[in-house]
Formats: C-alpha cells, structure tokens, sequence
C-alpha cells in the first residue's frame, strides 16, 4: 500500500485547519450577535433606570427648595418675632374670578351661597395651616379679595345656564358680607386686569413681616403680563415660603407648576374642568325655565325688594343641564399639513402628543412638532398611542397631578396578564399599572 504523499498530507492538514477557522468564524459571529443584542437590551433597561433616577432626583430637588424657602422665610420672621409678636398675623386669599367659577351649587343660592362659598374657603385655609402645623402668635386677621369683571362673569354663566343675573348678584352680596374683610374687587375688561390686580396685591402684601400666608388661584394658562414674573421675583428673595397655590376651576398652568410653592385644594368651592380663555365661546345650553327656579324666605338671607330671596332650583331639575364644560375641540388644529404617506409617529418631527393632548410646558424648545395640523381621527389616533406608554410620574411610584386628563398610559394595555410582565420587561412598572382582571366583559 502506498504511503500518502507530502502534498497530500498538506492538503489535510489546510482542509483540517479551514473547517477549524470556519467554525471558529461561525461561533464567533454568533456570539457576537448574542452579545450586540445582549447590549441593546442593557442599553434599553439603563436608559429607563436613568430616566427614573432623573425624576426622583428632579422631585426630590422641588422639595429641597420648597423645604429651603419655608426656612428661609422662618428665619426672617424668627429675625423680626417681637414684631409680629406685637401685631397680629395677617393672612391673604387673593382669588381670580376670571379663571375660577364658584361651584354652580352655591351660585344658585343667592346670599346663602355667598355666605357658604365664603365659609368653605375659612375652612379649609384654617385646616390647611393646622395640619402645617403653622404657629400663630396673637388672633389671625383673614382677608378674602376676589377679583372679576361682573359684565363679563355674567355673561359667561347665563350663556352656559349656571345661573340668573339675580342669583349671582345675591351671592356677591352673600360673600362680601360674610365678614368686614371679604371685598370683591370689580376690575376692567380681560383678564389682564384680573391678573394686573392680583400680581400687585402679591408683590405687595406677601413683603409684610407680618404676613404669615398668601393663598392665591392659579390660571390654566399664565399670559406673558400676568403675576408669574412676581412669583419668581418673590422666590429670589425667599419668599415662597409664604405663598400658597389654591387650585381653581382647571389645572394649574404647568408654568406655575415648576414653582416649589405648596399648593391646596377645596372640595366643592369652584366648578371642576373649566378652561376658560379669551377666546373662549359660550356653550349654547338651554336654560333652565325661570319657573323651576323658586323664591322661598330665609330667616338668616338678605330680603330683596319683593320680600324674598333667590333660592337654587330644584336638586333634580336639569343639574345635569347646568354642568359647565368645555367648548368641543376644533374638527382640524391649525398648522401645517402633514405627510400622508407616513404615519404620524414617521413625522418629522412627529406630533408632540403634550401639546395636542394637554398642554406642553417645554414651549419653544420641545423636540417633537406643535405645527402640524391633525383632523379628529388623527387625534384619536394619537390619543390611543399615547396610552400605550406610561406615564412617567406613575411609573416613578408618583401621583399624577393631570389626573384623567393625562394623555400618557396609567395602566398596562395588557393588563395582569401583560406577556411582556412576565418577562420582567414591561415600561408601566408603576404600582397599580397592571390592574387584575374583574371578570367581567365589556357589552
């Protein structure tokens, strides 16, 4: 038998080697795909950790400086105490009634509901500082200023059939004669003046050594002339400490939000849900017939001319009817006209879904569009993609301060048996995002 050549044992040798190589390459290349992969999904995970660390610390640095200003304004009335020692403390409600409508329960009341209106905000104000615990030296001297054009308020509430000329004309009386220093304050046309009105009063009494606190109302908006630019003065000179946000009718303007100022809310004082601007149109609503609106005699109610008063209708008459709401959305939102062919999150830049769905606090320098011009269903659409993510102050272990007018996810779209839960990958991490399922079936 013939021995195998020299070239051929070379040949074997290189084939041998070759396979070797290649499922070294093979492995290689597999491994590497593994890894890159592996990569991405740290990335992923740590890009969400980040931006939970980002918020917690962003919360946590509000409260430092709302806790560094109450301080702050602790040692200036620590500095001055035989001051105030000797006068008595001074509180302030400064409420803006273009943007804030008392509750159409106690507008129907007349005087009664002027007097209740006044009393729920004493109330509440006096639970808010006992659960502060704040020290008062000597009797509090409580003042109440609501600040609204008559013409124009009433206007707006006989449009949307809250209630008549002569109900709301009681109320005021009601309200301005509960005490000595509840004044209503009549102002010009706009709600400029409003604001003009309420930024000087803040500028001016929230200096007083002794001013203990000064509850004021926000806006939904913050036009560029209102008391915001008074508020960051006052945050300078460390008084925000003395300064308390009274939520209104609508959610505070996101301007005002960044603040650290701690804020306060009444049950059942304002109507709930109101964005009222400029611009903002009348609901044609009927009325309620001004026979269902009855006038009964009060022992402890101001008696007008004819010998009674103006009472609420009844509780079962067209309360429903009554209820303020907002104007409907525009059919499409003016702007450019988007790309057909492309789907809108394919925009570029796509929508913001703030600024179409709530209301966008990052202004001019935003990464995603405000000029697009959407039509409803493109709305709805963006609507339901936006609750496929969650919302970040939930997903934090945070209250929501938008409530249900979030446009971001509160709960999983999966529910408890979310497939990427199981897989310990699911971005609503939040508690309570992952609601179990009741049983029931929708009809």
């Amino acid at each position: 038998m013939a021995l195998p050549s020299a070239a051929d044992l070379n040949r074997q040798v290189w084939d041998e080697t070759l396979t070797k190589l290649l499922d070294l390459s093979t492995a290689t290349v597999k491994r590497n795909a593994d890894l890159e992969n592996r990569v991405a999904e740290l990335e992923l995970e740590l890009s969400v950790w980040k931006q939970a660390h980002a918020n917690i610390l962003e919360s946590a640095e509000r409260e430092k400086k709302a806790h560094n200003a109450q301080v702050s304004t602790l040692n200036r009335q620590i500095s001055s105490l035989e001051t105030i020692k000797s006068q008595n403390p001074l509180i302030f409600c400064v409420i803006d009634g273009w943007h804030n409508i008392f509750d159409e329960s106690l507008l129907r009341q007349g005087p009664q509901g002027g007097v209740q209106a006044a009393q729920r905000t004493t109330k509440g104000i006096a639970e808010y500082l006992s659960l502060e615990n704040v020290q008062v030296f000597g009797r509090i001297s409580f003042w109440i200023t609501l600040y609204l054009n008559r013409r124009e308020t009433l206007d707006f509430l006989i449009s949307n059939a809250v209630c008549t000329a002569e109900q709301l004309d009681d109320f005021l009386l009601g309200f301005s004669q509960a005490s000595p220093r509840f004044q209503i304050v009549e102002v010009e046309h706009g709600r400029e003046a409003v604001s003009t009105k309420m930024r000087e009063q803040l500028e001016t009494f929230t200096r007083f050594p002794q001013t203990l606190r000064v509850f004021f109302t926000g806006q939904s908006r913050v036009p560029d002339d209102a008391y915001l630019p008074a508020l960051v003065e006052l945050g300078r000179e460390e008084l925000w400490g003395k300064l308390v946000l009274l939520h209104g009718s609508d959610d505070t303007a996101p301007e005002l939000q960044q603040l650290t100022i701690p804020s306060v809310r009444i049950d059942d004082l304002f109507i709930q849900g109101v964005a009222r601007t400029a611009n903002t149109r009348p609901l044609r609503i009927a009325p309620a017939p001004h026979n269902n609106i009855p006038r009964v005699a009060s022992a402890n109610s101001h008696s007008t001319a004819g010998g009674g008063v103006a009472s609420p209708g009844s509780s079962e008459i067209n309360s429903q009817v009554a209820r303020l709401s907002l104007p409907s959305p525009p059919t499409v939102t003016p702007g450019q006209p988007i790309d057909p062919s492309k789907p809108l999150h394919k925009q570029v830049p796509p929508p913001c879904n703030e600024h179409y769905l709530m209301s966008c606090s990052k202004g001019p320098g935003c990464k995603y569009s405000h000029d697009w011009a959407l039509t409803q269903e493109q709305l709805d659409i963006l609507a339901r993609n936006a609750k496929k993510a969650p919302c970040n102050y939930l997903k934090n272990g945070l209250d929501c301060p938008h409530g249900d007018r979030c446009c971001w996810g509160h709960v999983c779209p999966g529910g408890a048996k979310c497939f990427h839960l199981s897989k310990g990958k699911c971005w609503f991490k939040g508690k309570g995002m992952h609601p179990e399922d009741t049983g029931e079936e929708d009809i």
